[in-house]
């Protein structure tokens, strides 16, 4: 009889399926790794090896090089591959263009390795797939009960009324330059809003490759490309670093605004002197990873990085046999929580 710890096992790379010989999200180089998606938290290069998506295979190319690994492997959502002695399959996460969980299967028992993931609705990836399974291993980034995240679409209205109320302010949008930009502008141009956005230039290469899939980002234009002070009144999307280092203060009066979960917490956003907290998020709140949970059906619960314990405590309280994974490393994109 298979157990998930025949399936899965925690190895100073990360997580690691024996039957198959392949890692997931490893942390180093390793001779054949699976990818559920391409921040760099969990995308990194020196493998022989990568199997992914074919969007986080070209979204790894633009971050790392082409040199990133020996070999790619792409795989569709769906498609099935024996590797060793167990059966793969990638299923959309939801959390940005390309991202997958990942199923893998012997003798009957199936584990979901879900990587980062969010249910609720995003114009820039596909749809969540709920993957019913045995065990369920989840992330816990938003893992409090405090973290229940309002409507986005309500709060990109708060961003253009706020435009509305200080016409003549910039307003400088910290959001990730992979997934959390390329989907605020989606989700602007969903709104009715037909000026520029303009855009860091980070957040370039990202944006044209969206683009290239045919996802219409709206009208967008490279912030280089205009004087500051013409940009009086506009909205302009940057990293979140570019905040921190000085980039956003050469804009007319820029109002300082953030899209993150984080910015549910208040006293954070006044620690990083952010006026509009935008609270959108790439990642799965806690009503979320609850009902994610309960929708797959898992009997066992592995809680790989985030806020744990709640989560863990959670579901053991309902019954399930939860644990912690306390893998170190993942959170953390490029410096910055990319949330």
């Amino acid at each position: 009889m298979t157990r998930t710890s025949d399936l899965l096992t925690l190895t100073p790379a990360g997580l690691y399926c024996p039957p198959g010989d392949f890692h997931i999200d490893a942390m180093r180089g390793v001779s054949r790794n699976l990818v559920t998606h391409a921040h760099s938290d969990h995308a990194r290069g020196g493998h022989v090896a990568v199997m992914a998506t074919a969007e986080t295979l070209a979204i790894m190319e633009i971050r790392l090089g082409d040199a990133f690994c020996a070999r790619r492997e792409a795989i569709g959502y769906g498609e099935v591959h024996r590797i060793g002695d167990v059966r793969v399959s990638f299923h959309p996460a939801g959390h940005i263009l390309g991202s997958a969980q990942i199923a893998i299967e012997k003798d009957g028992h199936r584990v979901v390795v879900s990587g980062d993931y969010k249910r609720r609705p995003d114009p820039t990836c596909a749809p969540f797939e709920v993957v019913p399974c045995d065990a369920f291993v989840t992330e816990a980034t938003f893992g409090l009960p405090i973290f229940a995240f309002p409507d986005p679409e309500a709060e990109v209205q708060r961003l253009l009324a706020s435009r509305a109320m200080f016409p003549d302010r910039t307003h400088t949008v910290g959001a990730y330059a992979l997934g959390k930009a390329q989907r605020l502008m989606r989700m602007l141009a969903v709104a009715g809003y037909d000026r520029p956005v303009w855009y860091h230039p980070a957040v370039a290469p990202l944006a044209d490759y969206y683009r290239a899939q045919g996802i219409d980002l709206g009208n967008i234009r490279p912030a280089e490309e205009a004087p500051p002070a013409s940009l009086a009144g506009e909205i302009v999307i940057c990293t979140p670093g570019a905040l921190k280092n000085g980039w956003a203060e050469r804009f007319p009066d820029p109002l300082i605004a953030t899209a993150s979960g984080w910015m549910q917490v208040r006293a954070r956003a006044r620690q990083i002197s952010v006026l509009l907290p935008l609270v959108i998020s790439d990642h799965a709140d806690w009503p979320a990873l609850c009902r994610t949970a309960a929708d797959t059906g898992a009997q066992e619960l592995w809680v790989t990085h985030g806020e744990t314990e709640a989560l863990v405590y959670w579901a053991s309280a309902a019954g399930l046999d939860a644990r912690p994974l306390d893998l170190i490393g993942y959170g953390d994109e490029d410096g910055e929580v990319a949330a």
